[in-house]
């Protein structure tokens, strides 16, 4: 992977291999370090004025020491030699008096290996700021052109660009780049004294790739159009439509529960079904890190391992746990190329891709199956005991009625258990990659609504 700037790599690198080093200086059986560099601009624009900039640029590095089986983690933006030095002596004094970790360590040389797959995670695009300011401008515009809407809640167009190194004492490294463009508004439509807002937003790696203003603003100012009139509902159990826009969040409750940690704690109401079904046999879930310009596509893990796409539920079966080393050790099983790793704490766990692959109906097909239900568009608030999955949240959406959406709702909560909903769960044919978890429209079966 080449780096566009190479004294941003050079300095990178340098700061990484000189931490490693100081660690052993200083005691260390073992260590890996990761630097990263990076830089964002970003634009709001309200009422067709400039409203704010943002402009970040910097450097940050973490180290992870190992003293025996003790270790700990430290973390700074500063590299000079001094802080350096400091930051090595510190992390090794804090390991030696930390407790005993039987499952800390870094992964055997043997599962380090090299690939370099271009997966086209970053586009070298230059961005001006009065690039950005127009495109903000535009997606402001766009809103504002919908018949109805008040204002925009402010407009914004960003870009982002990383870089990171990471390497271990073992001698194993990596070092990749990543881009993100982005835009977003929020809409306020008034009809008759009634206010209601809702938004749109859109994020891509390549600009090409970024849907257009013009798209971004309507979509928004025509969800704050529809969501006039919005009132409660009465109470009950009934069918739930979890829009393609929200249905992610039922993933990522399942990406929370097969996480290795939670379950080598038992932590996870997830943690007795190993092989059993969770899903209708229609279900399929996916776990791709080689996604081409995926929003979780990665070369390699927070430990080094090659990720690769895996099957988590096949035929409504759990197939897998999400483990990073330690979760892999304590749980007597292989790492699945699942760690991840930030500046300042140990590898955790985090999948890339993850994706419900579509079902066989329509998200129209669906609401025709539903004689008394809802649709729902935007979630507040969601609490999940993650031991017995019992799961709340307060939502907005759309009543329907004989198999229409008619007026949308407001002030209601839907609460259930994620095994049950999972059991009855159908999935629509609208799945569209545009997050790192993605899901098409969900259909849930006996849900319980509270409103009026």
């Amino acid at each position: 992977m080449n780096f566009d700037n190479a004294q941003n790599k050079s300095e990178i690198d340098n700061v990484v291999q000189k931490l490693l080093l100081k660690a052993k200086h200083y005691g260390a059986t073992s260590a890996d370090a990761v630097g990263t560099y990076g830089r964002s601009l970003g634009v709001v624009v309200r009422n067709g004025e400039l409203e704010d900039i943002d402009n970040n640029e910097g450097y940050d590095v973490g180290l992870r020491v190992m003293v025996g089986k003790r270790q700990s983690c430290v973390s700074t933006s500063d590299t000079s030699h001094a802080s350096l030095e400091k930051m090595a002596e510190r992390a090794v004094a804090m390991a030696k008096l930390a407790p005993e970790d039987p499952y800390c360590g870094l992964v055997e040389t043997s599962k380090l290996k090299k690939h370099n797959p271009d997966l086209q995670l970053y586009d070298n695009t230059s961005i001006t700021p009065e690039e950005l300011k127009e495109r903000a401008l535009e997606v402001e515009a766009s809103a504002l052109k919908v018949k109805g809407i008040l204002q925009a809640e402010g407009a914004n167009a960003s870009h982002a660009h990383s870089e990171i190194f990471f390497q271990t004492s073992n001698g194993f490294s990596y070092e990749w780049m990543s881009s993100r463009h982005s835009i977003s508004v929020s809409a306020i439509a008034e009809l008759n004294g009634s206010m209601e807002r809702d938004y749109d937003y859109h994020s891509a790696r390549w600009l090409e790739d970024l849907r257009s203003t013009q798209e971004v603003g309507q979509l928004a100012g025509s969800r704050a159009i529809a969501r006039i009139g919005s009132r409660q509902i009465k109470s009950g159990a009934m069918p739930v439509i979890f829009d393609k826009r929200i249905s992610n969040a039922l993933l990522s409750a399942l990406l929370g529960a097969i996480s290795g940690p939670s379950v080598a704690r038992g932590v996870s109401f997830l943690k007795d079904k190993l092989g059993l079904q969770v899903f209708d046999d229609k279900i399929q879930i996916f776990d791709d890190p080689q996604i081409m310009r995926g929003y979780g596509s990665r070369l390699y893990d927070g430990e080094g391992i090659i990720p690769i796409k895996r099957s988590l539920i096949k035929n409504g079966k759990l197939q897998t746990w999400l483990l990073n080393s330690s979760s892999a050790r304590q749980l007597k099983q292989e790492t699945t190329g699942h760690a991840s790793r930030n500046i300042s704490s140990p590898p955790g766990v985090s999948s890339t891709n993850a994706y419900i692959a579509n079902g066989f109906s329509s998200p129209e097909e669906l609401i025709k199956q539903v004689t008394d239900g809802l649709v729902i568009t935007e979630m507040f608030g969601p609490s999940l005991n993650g031991n017995t999955g019992d799961y709340s949240v307060g939502i907005s959406g759309f009543k329907i009625e004989n198999g229409q959406k008619t007026h949308p709702v407001s002030e209601v909560t839907v609460a259930g258990n994620l095994l049950e909903i999972y059991k009855s769960l159908t999935a629509a044919n609208d799945l569209e990659f545009n997050s790192a978890i993605v899901s098409p429209t969900l259909l849930v079966q006996g849900l319980t609504v509270a409103g009026l």
